[in-house]
C-alpha cells in the first residue's frame, strides 16, 4: 500500500518523534479484538506505539497528554469501525491528527477500515450518517457546535480519501502482519535515523552495499564481516543495518563492545545476554562458556535470527558466540565488526569501510561545526584545512567539528594551527585538542571516565563523581555535547576506543607512573609499590587482577594524600592485610571498592571520615567489618553482597545511608546490629534501623536465622525494595507494614510467613509481591487478607506452594485491576474464586502442581499464558471449555482468527488422541463424528513456536477437499518459544457453511488434515464435544497411529525446501 500524500520527513537535527505509531480507535468496538491484536503485533516488533489504555471516551475534551502524544507520533493509524463516529472524543482526536498531517514535516496518516465501507466514512452515510444526525440534533441551536460538526465531517472525508487498508473481507492475522511489516520497513527505520543516524553522512550508500552482500532473499545462513580502521564508523554502520533489516527476523540481538565486555564480564555473560535478547527473557542460561557453546546451537538452530557482534578482536569471541553457521536457523544473518581482517573466515562476506571522500568529510564536519551543510564564507579556508588533516576519519571530523562550534574566528585560527602542529602524529594525539578545550573540572571528569568508568552504569558513575565534589551531570552533558562520550541504550557511559586512548594518553604524558593522577595498569601499580614512589598526584586507582598477586606497600600508600577513588578487583590479593589501622588517615577517600576474595577483616575506618561508597561485594572470605564503620556519617551506599562468611557487623546508625545490600550474608552472628539469641545467631534486627531514613533498598535475602523484622522498619518511608527471601526462619512481617507507602517490591520467597498482616493491602505502590512458603512438618495453611480495594498497582502476585485451601484466597481478588501475573503453583485448593475472571490485565496464570484442582476458572479477557497439570484429562477438557466460550461468536466473522494459549512444557498431553511429529496430521474421522449441538470443534496443541503464525484446516472426502480454511493464530505470550506448548480451538461453527454444503452434512466427509507452514516438534488434535462422557467411553483403548488412521505429510510450499536437519542446508565454517 502507499502512504498518504503527507509522508513524514526528517527534522534536520532535532528529532520530533517520540512514538512511531499513534493508534486512534473506538474502544468499545475494537479494543479487545483487532486493535488489541494490532497493538501487540507492533509492540512485539519493537515499534514504539502509543495506545491510550485507559481512555474514557466521554464528552468532547481530550487530555493534553493525549494531544501531545498525537503531535509526537510519526504515523497515525486510524481504525474506522461502525461506532467510530458516535464518539465525539474520537472525532476530535481525528481533527487533531489531520491538523498534524497538514503541518510541515507532518505525520503520515493511514486509515484502516475495520467493519465499514470507506464510502460510508467518506460521505458520512449508513452508521456514520446516523451518528452525525445525532450530533447535529445535539448542536442544532449552537453555532460553534455546528462548526465543530463540520470540522468532523471534513476530517472524515479527507481521511477516507487517503490510501490505507480495507480489511473487511480479509483474514485478520494476515492484515495485521501486512500492516506491521509496512510500518516496520517504511517508518521504524526512518524514525531511528532521525535520532541515531541524523549525523551519519553517506549511510544510505553503506546500507545498499551491505544489503547486496547479505542477500536477504536467499534462505541460507550467512556471516558478514564489517572491517576497517578505528574511528571509521564500523559500529555506526552496523547499528544502521541492524535497525533496517531486523524486522525480517524472528529475533535479533546487537551485542555491543564485545572486546571490552569479554574482558570485564567473561564470555559466558555475553552468551547469557545473547540468549536473553533473542528469547526475550532475561535470565542466566549458562554458568560457563563451554555450557554456552553447547546450549546456543541447541536453542537457536531452528530460529531465524539476526546477530551483530560488535568489535571482535579475538577468535575465541566467535568460537563461543557464533561458532558455526549450523548454530542458527535458515535465513539467519550474523554480522561482525572488527579491525582484524584475519578474524573473518575466507568463506564469509567482507565489507570494508573506507574513510570518507572529501565531499562527505566536509559535509560531516560542517554538520558539527556549523549545524548546517555549508560553512560560513569566512570560515571556509579553515574548514578545508581541518578536513584535510582528518584524512576522512569520521571520528576526528565529529570531535573537531564539535570543538569548534560557536567559536570566533580568532579561536578557529589558533585551534587549526594546533591541529596542524600534530599533523605527523597519530590520530589519538590529534584528538587531544578536544581535551585541551575543556574546563579544568570537565577534564577531571573526562579522565575519570576514560581511565576508570567507561562501560559503567550512568547512575553509579554520577554518584561517585558527585561524591568527589564534581558537578557531574553538567560536566557529563558537556562531554556529550562535545562528542567525547555517549550514553548507550542500557544507560551505560561509553566512549569510542580512540577517545579512551586519548584520555589515557593524557595521563601517560606524565611519564613516570608515580607522577600519574590515575592508575589502571597492574604493572604501573607494581612499580609504584616497589619503588615507594606513591605521591600526592595519585587521585584514583582501579585494578582488575584475577591471576597474579599484587603486593601493597604501606609507605607508598601513605603518601597518596589525594587518593579519592580506590577500586580493587582481585582473587589473590589482600589489600588490607598490610595496612595500618587508625594511625593512617585516608581522609580523602570517598569511594572504596574492594572485591577481594581473600579479605578476612576490614581495617579501622576512622581515617576515612568522608567515605560515601563502600563496595565489598564477593569478598567471600570476609568475616568481620570493623566497628568504626558506624562513624562514617557520610556513607551513602554499602554493598556486602555474597560476603557469605561475614560474622561480625557494626551497629548502623548512619542517617545518610541510602542503600545497604546484605544478600546471602547468612553467617552473620554476634553483632551490634542485632539482638542476639542464646546461641548468638541473628534472630531480630535492632530498632535502630529506623534511623536509616534515606534507605531505598534493603536486601536481607539468605539470612537463614532471621525470625522477624523490627516494627520500627515501617518508619523507613523511602523504602522501595524489601527482600527477605530464603530467610528460612522468618515467621512474620510487622503489623503496620502498610505504612511503607513507597514500597514497590516485597519478596518473601521461602519463608515461614503464613499470615501476611492485613495492612499489606494498603501498599498501593506495590508492584511485585511474592510469598512462596517452605515445606514444614506441621500443616499450616496460608491465609491472604481481603483485598478491600487496595494493592492498586500490583502487577505480580506469587503465592506458590503456600498450602492454600478453598476459601483462603480472597474472594475479592478480582479487584486487583493492575495484576498481570498470578502464580498459585503447588497449592491445595479445589476451586478458585469466580472473581479471577474480573482481572482485566491478567496475562499469566500458573496452576501447576495444584493436585486437587479439576476445573479451571473462567478466563480473564487478556489471559494468554495458562500453566496447569495437562496430564489430567479434566483440566484439558476444562481448558477448551473456556476457550470455546471465548470464541462463541467467531462464526460471525468472515476470517478465522484464533486465539492461542501458551503453557510451559514440551510434551503433548495424552488427552489429544491424534498426535504427530511433522508439519501435518491427516486423520480418518469416525462415523457420525459430527453430533448436532454437541460437536464444538477441533482442539489443537503444538509444541514450539511458529514464525508465520498460520495454519490450515482441510476437511475432505475421498481425497476431494470440501472445506479449506486458513487459520490466523494470535499468541502474545512472553514465554521462551522453544520451551512451550500452545493450545487453540478451531470452532466448527466458524468453518461449516450450510448454505454452501450442496446438500451434504459434515458426516459425509471422512478426513481432516491440519497443516502448518513450518516444521514443529509435535502436534496433537482432538475432536471436542460439549458433552464428552458418552463419546469418550467409546475410546477405551489408547489410540495408535494405525487405529487413528494418521498419515504425516509435508506442507506444500514452494518457499520451503526438502526435509533437512537444522544444519543440513547451511554452509559450514572451515
Amino acid at each position: 500500500m502507499a502512504s498518504s500524500s503527507s509522508s513524514a520527513s526528517n527534522s534536520k537535527y532535532c528529532p520530533r518523534w517520540k512514538y512511531v505509531v499513534f493508534l486512534s480507535f473506538r474502544g468499545e468496538d475494537t479494543r479487545k479484538t483487532f486493535t488489541g491484536h494490532l497493538y501487540e503485533g507492533l509492540k512485539n516488533r519493537g515499534i514504539s506505539t502509543f495506545q491510550d489504555d485507559k481512555r474514557l471516551e466521554h464528552g468532547d475534551s481530550i487530555p493534553k497528554e493525549l494531544l501531545r502524544a498525537i503531535e509526537e507520533s510519526q504515523v497515525a493509524l486510524i481504525v474506522f469501525s461502525k461506532n467510530y463516529a458516535t464518539s465525539r472524543w474520537c472525532l476530535n482526536e481525528l481533527v487533531k491528527i489531520m491538523e498534524c498531517k497538514d503541518e510541515e514535516n507532518g505525520q503520515t496518516v493511514i486509515p484502516i477500515f475495520y467493519d465499514v465501507d470507506p464510502s460510508h466514512v467518506r460521505n458520512q452515510s449508513e452508521s456514520f450518517g446516523a451518528a452525525f444526525a445525532e450530533h447535529e440534533l445535539k448542536y442544532k441551536d449552537d453555532v460553534e457546535g455546528m462548526q465543530k460538526v463540520q470540522r468532523w465531517r471534513n476530517a472524515l472525508t479527507v481521511a477516507a480519501n487517503l490510501k490505507g487498508y480495507d480489511i473487511r473481507d480479509g483474514i485478520e492475522s494476515e492484515n495485521i502482519q501486512q500492516i506491521v511489516d509496512c510500518i516496520s520497513s517504511k517508518f521504524r527505520t526512518n524514525a531511528y535515523s532521525l535520532s541515531f543516524l541524523q549525523d551519519v553522512v553517506g549511510i544510505n550508500d553503506h546500507l545498499e552495499k551491505l544489503k547486496s552482500k547479505l542477500q536477504m532473499e536467499i534462505n541460507d545462513v550467512r556471516i558478514l564481516g564489517i572491517w576497517g580502521i578505528g574511528g571509521v564508523g564500523k559500529t555506526t554502520i552496523a547499528k544502521a543495518i541492524f535497525d533496517a533489516i531486523s524486522y525480517q527476523f524472528k529475533a535479533s540481538c546487537f551485542l555491543a563492545d564485545v572486546k571490552e565486555n569479554a574482558k570485564k564480564n567473561k564470555l559466558h555473560s555475553l552468551q547469557n545476554t545473547l540468549l536473553s535478547e533473542l528469547l526475550r527473557e532475561k535470565k542466566g542460561y549458562v554458568n560457563n562458556k563451554y555450557d554456552g557453546k553447547r546450549m546456543i546451537p541447541n536453542i537457536l538452530c531452528s530460529m531465524k535470527v539476526l546477530i551483530v557482534l560488535d568489535d571482535i578482536d579475538h577468535s575465541e569471541h566467535l568460537e563461543y558466540l557464533a561458532g558455526d553457521v549450523g548454530w542458527f536457523g535458515n535465513g539467519s544473518r550474523v554480522i561482525i565488526t572488527t579491525r582484524n581482517k584475519h578474524l573473518i573466515e575466507k568463506d564469509d562476506a567482507i565489507y570494508e569501510v573506507s574513510t570518507l571522500p572529501d565531499h562527505e568529510a566536509m559535509q560531516l564536519f560542517n554538520k558539527h561545526a556549523f549545524k548546517k551543510e555549508d560553512p560560513d564564507e569566512s570560515f571556509k579556508k579553515f574548514s578545508l584545512e581541518v578536513v584535510n588533516h582528518a584524512k576522512g576519519l569520521p571520528l576526528a571530523l565529529k570531535v573537531w567539528g564539535s570543538l569548534l562550534h560557536k567559536k570566533c574566528l580568532t579561536l578557529w585560527r589558533k585551534t587549526v594551527e594546533q591541529i596542524k602542529k600534530n599533523s605527523n602524529s597519530e590520530i589519538v594525539k590529534k584528538l587531544k585538542i578536544s581535551y585541551d578545550g575543556l574546563e579544568l573540572e570537565e577534564q577531571e571528569i573526562f579522565l575519570d571516565i576514560a581511565c576508570l568508568f567507561r562501560g559503567k552504569k550512568r547512575k553509579e558513575v554520577m554518584q561517585i563523581l558527585e561524591s568527589c565534589d564534581f558537578g557531574a551531570e553538567y560536566g557529563l552533558n558537556v562531554l556529550i555535547n562535545k562528542s567525547l562520550v555517549f550514553i548507550s541504550e542500557n544507560n551505560m557511559i561509553e566512549m569510542h576506543d580512540l577517545i579512551r586512548d586519548m584520555g589515557r594518553y593524557v595521563v601517560k604524558m606524565q611519564k613516570l607512573p608515580k607522577k600519574r593522577s590515575r592508575i589502571w595498569d597492574v604493572e604501573d601499580f607494581k612499580k609504584v609499590m616497589i619503588d615507594y614512589t606513591g605521591t600526592m598526584t595519585v587521585e584514583a586507582i582501579r585494578l582488575c587482577c584475577f591471576e597474579e598477586e599484587i603486593c601493597f606497600n604501606n609507605e607508598a600508600m601513605k603518601k597518596m594524600k589525594s587518593l579519592r577513588i580506590l577500586h580493587i578487583v582481585a582473587t589473590n590479593t589482600n589489600f588490607f592485610a598490610s595496612r595500618p589501622s587508625s594511625n593512617h588517615h585516608d581522609d580523602s577517600i570517598e569511594y572504596l571498592s574492594n572485591n577481594l576474595r581473600c579479605l578476612v577483616q576490614t581495617p579501622d575506618f576512622t581515617g576515612m571520615p568522608n567515605l560515601e561508597y563502600l563496595n565489598l561485594e564477593y569478598c567471600s572470605e570476609l568475616e568481620e567489618v570493623h566497628n568504626s564503620l558506624a562513624y562514617c556519617e557520610n556513607l551513602i551506599e554499602l554493598n556486602l553482597n555474597w560476603c557469605n562468611k561475614l560474622r561480625r557487623f557494626p551497629c548502623v546508625n548512619m542517617k545518610s545511608l541510602e542503600s545497604m545490600d546484605l544478600q546471602s550474608c547468612y553467617n552473620l552472628m554476634k553483632t551490634e546490629l542485632v539482638i542476639l539469641s542464646a546461641k548468638g545467631w541473628i534472630r531480630k534486627f535492632s530498632s535502630s534501623i529506623q534511623y536509616l531514613t534515606d534507605l531505598t533498598n534493603l536486601d536481607l535475602s539468605g539470612m537463614e536465622n532471621l525470625e522477624a523484622l523490627p516494627s520500627s522498619i515501617v518508619k523507613l518511608k523511602g523504602l522501595v525494595k524489601l527482600n527477605v527471601s530464603y530467610c528460612f526462619t522468618i515467621k512474620s512481617l510487622p503489623e503496620e507494614i502498610g505504612d511503607l507507602e513507597n514500597l514497590e517490591e516485597l519478596d518473601a520467597t521461602c519463608t515461614l510467613i503464613s499470615r501476611p498482616p492485613s495492612s499489606i493491602v494498603r501498599l498501593n505502590k506495590l508492584k511485585s509481591l511474592k510469598f512462596v512458603k517452605i515445606e514444614t512438618e506441621d500443616e499450616v495453611y496460608f491465609v491472604f487478607p481481603p483485598i478491600n480495594g487496595g494493592l492498586l498497582s500490583l502487577e505480580i502476585l506469587k503465592l506458590s506452594s503456600s498450602n492454600f485451601i478453598d476459601g483462603r484466597i480472597p474472594e475479592d481478588i478480582g479487584y486487583l485491576s493492575s495484576l498481570i501475573k498470578l502464580h498459585l503453583k503447588g497449592d491445595n485448593f479445589e476451586h478458585l474464586p469466580q472473581s479471577i475472571a474480573q482481572l482485566g490485565a491478567l496475562r499469566v496464570l500458573s496452576l501447576e502442581g495444584c493436585k486437587r484442582l479439576t476445573q479451571l476458572p473462567e478466563f480473564p479477557p487478556q489471559l494468554d499464558t495458562i500453566c496447569a497439570d495437562w496430564h489430567n484429562d479434566l483440566i484439558c477438557n476444562s481448558l477448551f471449555q473456556n476457550i470455546s466460550s471465548f470464541q462463541h461468536d467467531i462464526s460471525a466473522s468472515d476470517s478465522l482468527s484464533l486465539r492461542v494459549f501458551t503453557s510451559w512444557g514440551s510434551n503433548i498431553p495424552s488427552w489429544f488422541h491424534y498426535q504427530g511429529m511433522d508439519k501435518s496430521v491427516l486423520v480418518n474421522l469416525p462415523e457420525n463424528w459430527c453430533v448436532s449441538d454437541n460437536f464444538l470443534g477441533f482442539a489443537v496443541c503444538y509444541s514450539g513456536s511458529l514464525i508465520q503464525n498460520m495454519a490450515q484446516l482441510i476437511i475432505s472426502s475421498e481425497g476431494m477437499p470440501c472445506i479449506t480454511q486458513k487459520l490466523g493464530l494470535y499468541n502474545y505470550s512472553e514465554c521462551i518459544p522453544d520451551c512451550v506448548i500452545q493450545f487453540f480451538l478451531v470452532p466448527f461453527a466458524g468453518i461449516w457453511d450450510t448454505s454452501n454444503a450442496n446438500g451434504k452434512t459434515p458426516n459425509d466427509y471422512g478426513h481432516i488434515m491440519l497443516s502448518f507452514p513450518e516444521e514443529l516438534k509435535k502436534c496433537g488434535l482432538r475432536l471436542f464435544y460439549k458433552y464428552e462422557s458418552e463419546l469418550v467411553e467409546t475410546n477405551d483403548e489408547p489410540p495408535t497411529e494405525l487405529s487413528m488412521g494418521i498419515r504425516r505429510i509435508r506442507y506444500d510450499d514452494s518457499e520451503h525446501h526438502e526435509e533437512a536437519s537444522c544444519s543440513s542446508s547451511k554452509k559450514q565454517r572451515s
